[in-house]
């Protein structure tokens, strides 16, 4: 049959090529349509003919034509001049093709336009590869278990659609119905204008639910500009009493089914997030558990939470400032930060009050998403759990306390930063840092600079020029009461980087008397300050104890119901907490992607300058900071006191036993051996020594014998902290090996029943009278020579200070005497003769003698005190004392044999040899005993001090850092400082392009 109509067709088409009838002109075949002639002609070079308009109907239905719809002829052909006689065939032959030709052509075109226009919807479709980490991995990985070429060659293709006839006048409907949405005029802006500035020439659209949520916005606002056109012109022009009530009517109706789309685009935003976080919980639940098997990574965000505590801690010498975004949160006092803070984090984490300053120093906040929804802070390994009431509370008593701790004495709020990072799904990964409010007025119980370190604090956060502001205003107030917008257009007057929000909207709404302020609010029109976008949330109703979930209720029940929203003072994305959090996260990702890669470039160049200066100062060191400097200097310290153990035992005990002596020398001699020798006979002599040695060693010689071993022990200590050791000596180290020697010798005590030993001991020692040779009696004498050879010397000195100097100095040097040493001068001669008239006088002037050498001076023209008289006697008879005793020790010498003999048959008494060789033996027998004591109990009792003392010293960076000073120290610590925030930084760009 198609032969046959083929055959036909050529008869008539040759017919119509050959009758030209003189007339010049293009072959009527030429005339036909292009699908004709395929049809016909297969042969035929279709290349030859220019393909005509398509003038089919299907035409009208296309997305590309932006040409009125109208209803266009098909084409009609023109066959020339024939006798109808001779073609009557061919006539009805062209009738019965044209028929088929009109389905045949349509149902092609059709198809070709279906396809085109499905071509463009999918080039129009946006680019979702940025929010690819919504998707599970399991879903990326499809395509390695379904072959989806067999599926779309099982799909139908072009030919057989092409064979359906579909219905063009519904087609034309819904074509005349989108063309509304995609022609230039209508808004197809997102959400926040803030965030999409920078992308909006790169989104591509794509088939999903974010591109039908995407046109869903799109047609509600087209739809707000509707009611807003048809509002106008109801509310304006001259015969604004004429209207007729259809057109309140259509106005009406615009509003409810802009409120209609607002809420279905509200729920099935709702649904998306609530199957994302849903889908992500337990991804990451199976990432905990090891079902995958992937190494456990840092989140993106908790890397660059690390780059920013570090920096807190920077304090560099070469203005490297730090120009890393955060979200920083700034308002007036209970203007609803914290709350809008514990919205965005979905928990209630902060201390709250009623009234009165609750936030006193920075807190940074960085939120991440996790399977658990947990809270730690920087420097403990608690995981408070969020879920739980108990944990809450226990989450905000710490906080507080941390805040009351950090806040110095006489101040009120502190500018040392609080960390603490919030884990949970569904949370938006950003930083913020919630500020001390901005107060107008300090009131009682305040420092007086609170206000002004306020404002410092603010600033310092808000001039970093990366730092995204959002400012929080009560709309519960007056918008003139206002202190933290000037504040905030003074830090951003372009507003390229705050974000205003107004609290308490639900209060705002019922106290304000016209609405339409809250419009201009949000507008930006009533403060000066700019904003990129302007948000109204609702965080409560006022209630400390509200749940985070019925708060959300009561904000999303608030909105659905407000005015301001049915009378489009209010755009839906403007409104809750919800689009808050997601519109000031994209921001913050938009400003850490611009900027992250820039500081990072400044922190290299920081780092070639501080490697550079240290290599022009200190070639031949290494670089060692702080913690490493101290650890070096602890083990010098444990070196110096493992040094004290190499001691030998005959140092401790001449150190010890010289050290005792000292202490002891002047009693020995003022209260035992020189009374004693008042005596008349060796067994007085003997008695009265044995009771004051008795009553000594009872109540003092124990303590001065232990004291005498602590100090010494302590000169050790001291002598090997301080040594200096050459060229490996560092002087970097005398602060800390200073502080480690005070604070270990004040912890150290000494053992309690060390001198209740030494006592006994000390007694039985004294006890003894027996020498047993020639050569320890020479020894006590030599020891007692050497006793009363000092203390003679020091006693002529004592005279000299008081006569003043002889005729000798005084001719030599030409100095004279004072009116008070010619006076002592004067009863030093009566006094002197008064011992040479009685060479066994006692040591004490009577009272008669006193008066008498008054009286022989008072002759003389000398007026003298009786108490000066006894004070130049005690002087001069110690003197006198002292020489006997030596003549009396040198005929000691040859007095061993007699005392073997005990004195028997002879006048030579040598008692004063035996009592100086029994303080001597006591002597000798204590510093024994007190270096057995040292090595084996107090110098390891002092090690293990110092070692706790280090360890304490490592725990107390304030301590460090006051000991280990210098240029040398700071500069390591800058270098190291500034080496670790640039690798964490590399680190963190290299996983932000891998996320990307």
């Amino acid at each position: 049959m198609w032969r046959t109509r083929s055959a036909a067709a050529c008869v008539i088409c040759r017919s119509l090529a050959n009758s030209s009838n003189g007339i010049k002109r293009k072959s009527p075949l030429q005339n036909l349509h292009l699908v004709s002639r395929s049809v016909h002609h297969p042969y035929y070079p279709s290349s030859k003919f220019q393909r005509p308009p398509l003038r089919i109907s299907v035409q009208l239905f296309s997305s590309l034509n932006r040409l009125p719809i109208r209803k266009t002829k098909l084409l009609y052909v023109k066959y020339g001049f024939q006798s109808q006689r001779n073609f009557w065939l061919a006539r009805l032959a062209s009738r019965l093709l044209k028929l088929r030709y009109l389905i045949l052509g349509s149902a092609v075109g059709g198809g070709y336009t279906a396809k085109k226009t499905y071509d463009q919807w999918k080039d129009m479709m946006p680019d979702l590869d940025e929010y690819k980490w919504i998707v599970p991995d399991f879903i990326w990985e499809l395509d390695e278990h379904i072959d989806f070429d067999k599926l779309i060659k099982a799909l139908p293709d072009a030919d057989d659609l092409a064979k359906l006839l579909p219905d063009f006048d519904k087609i034309g409907e819904s074509f005349t119905s989108l063309k509304g949405f995609f022609s230039p005029g209508s808004p197809g802006e997102t959400a926040f204008r803030a965030t999409d500035q920078g992308y909006e020439n790169d989104k591509q659209y794509k088939k999903g639910l974010l591109g039908e949520l995407i046109l869903l916005q799109q047609q509600i606002q087209q739809h707000e500009e509707e009611a807003r056109r048809a509002a106008g012109q109801y509310n304006t022009g001259p015969s604004q009493q004429k209207r007729k009530v259809s057109d309140k009517e259509k106005i009406d109706q615009l509003q409810e089914e802009l409120l209609r789309t607002q809420l279905k685009y509200q729920r099935m935003l709702e649904r998306l997030e609530k199957e994302n976080k849903e889908l992500r919980k337990l991804v990451l639940q199976r990432d905990d558990k090891g079902i995958h098997q992937r190494k456990l990574k840092k989140s993106l965000i908790d890397m660059y939470s690390e780059v920013l505590d570090i920096l807190s801690d920077y304090d560099a010498s070469y203005n490297t400032q730090d120009h890393l975004p955060r979200v920083v949160v700034v308002g007036d006092q209970s203007a609803g930060k914290t709350s809008v803070l514990e919205m965005i984090a979905q928990a209630r984490i902060f201390p709250r009050g009623s009234g009165e300053m609750m936030t006193r120093s920075p807190v940074k906040v960085t939120l991440s998403e996790g399977p658990h929804h947990v809270a730690l802070f920087k420097d403990s390994s608690r995981e408070f759990d969020l879920s739980k009431e108990e944990d809450l509370a226990a989450l905000r008593n710490e906080i507080e306390i941390r805040m009351r701790n950090s806040v110095k004495e006489g101040c009120t709020v502190s500018t040392e930063t609080i960390s603490l990072s919030v884990k949970g799904p569904g949370l938006q990964r950003m930083v913020l840092v919630d500020l001390p409010g901005v107060i107008s007025t300090v009131t009682s119980g305040m420092a007086p600079d609170t206000k002004e370190t306020i404002f410092s604090i603010s600033k310092a956060y808000m001039q970093n020029p990366n730092a995204i502001i959002l400012c929080i205003q009560d709309g519960s107030v007056d918008a003139e009461r206002s202190i933290v917008t000037d504040l905030v257009s003074q830090m951003d007057p372009q507003g390229k980087r705050t974000i205003f929000v107004l609290t308490k909207v639900d209060l705002a709404e019922k106290n304000v008397a016209s609405p339409s302020r809250i419009q201009q609010i949000i507008e930006g029109k009533l403060f000066p300050m700019k904003a990129l976008g302007y948000f109204a949330v609702v965080t409560g109703k006022g209630n400390s104890s509200e749940s985070i979930d019925s708060i959300k209720e009561y904000e999303e029940e608030f909105f659905q119901n407000s005015k301001l929203l049915k009378t489009c003072m209010l755009k839906a994305h403007q409104v809750t907490t919800k689009n808050l959090s997601l519109a000031v996260s994209d921001c913050f990702w938009k400003m850490v992607r611009e900027s992250v890669e820039q500081q990072a470039d400044a922190f290299k160049a920081t780092r070639f300058n501080l490697e550079t200066e240290w290599k022009n100062n200190y070639p031949r060191l290494r670089e060692l900071d702080r913690n490493e400097l101290f650890e070096k200097a602890k083990n010098e310290i444990l070196d110096e006191v493992i040094s004290l153990t190499q001691v030998t035992p005959k140092h401790w005990e001449e150190i010890l036993q010289k050290t005792l002596w000292e202490r002891v020398s002047t009693h020995v001699i003022e209260n035992i051996y020189l009374p004693a020798a008042q005596t008349m006979n060796s067994g007085t002599f003997n008695t009265t020594v044995d009771i004051k040695l008795k009553q000594w060693t009872d109540k003092q010689l124990p303590n001065k014998a232990v004291e005498v071993a602590w100090e010494t022990l302590q000169e050790e200590f001291s002598r090997f902290m301080t040594e200096h050791k050459g060229k490996e000596h560092d002087d970097i180290f005398d602060k800390l090996k200073q502080a480690v020697k005070e604070e270990s010798i004040k912890r150290h005590k000494w053992n309690e029943r060390a001198e209740d030993s030494l006592r006994v001991i000390q007694h039985n020692a004294l006890e003894d009278r027996s020498i047993s040779d020639k050569q320890q009696w020479d020894a006590a004498i030599h020891f007692m020579e050497e006793t009363l050879q000092s203390r003679l010397k020091d006693t002529e000195c004592v005279i000299e200070d008081m006569v003043g100097p002889d005729w000798k100095k005084r001719w030599l040097y030409w100095v004279g005497r004072t009116k008070e040493q010619n006076i002592r001068n004067e009863t030093k001669n009566e006094l002197e003769k008064l011992i040479k008239c009685n060479e066994d006088h006692a040591a004490y002037l009577a009272n008669d003698e006193v008066t008498t050498v008054r009286k022989n001076l008072e002759a003389r023209g000398i007026t003298v005190d009786p108490c000066l008289i006894k004070d130049t006697w005690h002087q001069i008879y110690r003197r006198y004392f002292l020489r006997t005793a030596l003549s009396h020790c040198n005929l000691c010498r040859r007095g061993f044999y007699y005392y073997q003999r005990h004195f028997v048959d002879s006048e030579l008494e040598c008692n004063d040899i035996v009592l100086f060789w029994r303080i001597q033996r006591m002597l000798a027998i204590t510093a024994n005993t007190l270096r057995q004591q040292l090595t084996n109990t107090e110098v390891r009792r002092l090690e293990k001090n110092v070692k706790e003392v280090l360890e304490d010293f490592a725990e107390d960076n304030e301590k460090k850092v006051k000991l280990l000073t210098g240029k040398r120290v700071q500069l390591a610590e800058d270098l190291k400082k500034v080496r670790e925030i640039q690798e964490k930084l590399e680190a963190f760009i290299e996983a932000l392009h891998q996320e990307k």
